[in-house]
């Protein structure tokens, strides 16, 4: 059965809905810091976390996930009023053996969220600028192309604060297997440089460079077949532009 749970900072259940596919649940509450949200039944699951947000899929190793729903300055990566409405729309589905095995994007995760998480797949950083919600590593992964603007959103974006050293990772959870990466480069020029070149190392110990150019389009970057678990963007290399500020929209 998949269950969806509504809880506040004590633990009291606000809200919940069952179903053995597809739960579908609306609460009524204007969210208050600690409030969280409780999804489980299946490892696969296609979720909206609210009705201003895509939809996605997710992995959950342990047939759980929980969710702190984005408070305070967490909530300048998400459409101005998201959580603050009095109604709430979330949907959780179990999905197919056919989807599961299917050849898809499995690097997009709207409701994926900073710091520690119990579902996949999950982006981290070793840098994001100034510490801010817009310029965080799940921002690569929510969803949003938006690009030719950068500090709030749609224009949300990993911000590397003008380090060099800054790398990326992608965690999928458990095994998958990927052959092309696709990566959309933040293009508000004359504001944002660009990265010319990179490399992409993978859990299996091998490593492939790649080349990108100034452009605000998908470049898309073949990646053989490779059985992995995560990857992760390193040793990127900033363009002679004079700013100082390259970044990864998606």
């Amino acid at each position: 059965m998949i269950t969806i749970e509504v809880k506040d900072a004590s633990g009291s259940l606000i809200a919940a809905a069952v179903h053995p596919i597809e739960a579908l649940l609306c609460a009524d509450r204007v969210y208050q810091p600690g409030d969280q949200i409780i999804i489980s039944g299946a490892k696969h699951l296609s979720v909206q976390m609210d009705q201003a947000m895509p939809s996605g899929e997710i992995f959950l190793p342990k047939e759980k996930m929980t969710w702190n729903v984005p408070a305070g300055e967490h909530r300048l990566a998400y459409a101005p009023g998201i959580f603050e409405a009095k109604r709430h729309v979330i949907s959780a589905r179990a999905l197919s053996k056919d989807e599961i095995a299917a050849r898809r994007n499995l690097a997009c995760n709207p409701a994926d969220l900073r710091g520690d998480t119990d579902f996949y797949p999950h982006c981290t950083a070793n840098v994001e600028t100034r510490n801010e919600a817009c310029f965080c590593a799940r921002n690569v992964i929510d969803g949003l192309r938006f690009n030719t603007f950068h500090g709030e959103w749609p224009y949300q974006s990993w911000g590397i604060g003008a380090r060099e050293d800054a790398w990326c990772r992608l965690d999928f959870g458990r095994d998958v297997q990927v052959d092309e990466m696709a990566l959309t480069l933040r293009a508000d020029f004359p504001h944002d440089a660009y990265w010319t070149k990179g490399h992409v190392r993978f859990s299996d110990g091998t490593d492939k460079e790649f080349s990108l150019q100034k452009t605000g389009e998908r470049q898309f970057i073949s990646l053989g077949r490779r059985i992995v678990r995560w990857m992760q963007l390193e040793r990127l290399i900033k363009s002679d532009d004079p700013s100082a500020f390259p970044s990864l929209t998606a």
